[in-house]
């Protein structure tokens, strides 16, 4: 997890924008999310399955700008 993500870590990410979150439990990379608000230590996300804002906060190398895999069926 000690990788700098450029893509967030270069400007603030603005509300609104889809994003992939790394996650604390495997170091993958998740889809589903949006940035709900830019904060001083990085990002309050909010889950676009239901909306709901998760309750913690996320660094800037938790979080980049949501890549699509090009070529599949499923997105």
């Amino acid at each position: 997890m000690g990788e700098m993500n450029a893509e967030a870590t270069s400007a603030t990410i603005a509300p609104g924008t889809r994003v992939d979150v790394r996650s604390r439990f495997d170091a993958r990379w998740s889809h589903g999310f949006e940035v709900a608000e830019a904060c001083a230590q990085g990002y309050r996300i909010r889950r676009l399955s239901d909306g709901a804002v998760l309750p913690t906060e996320f660094t800037a190398d938790e979080v980049r700008l949501e890549r699509r895999k090009r070529g599949t069926w499923w997105y």
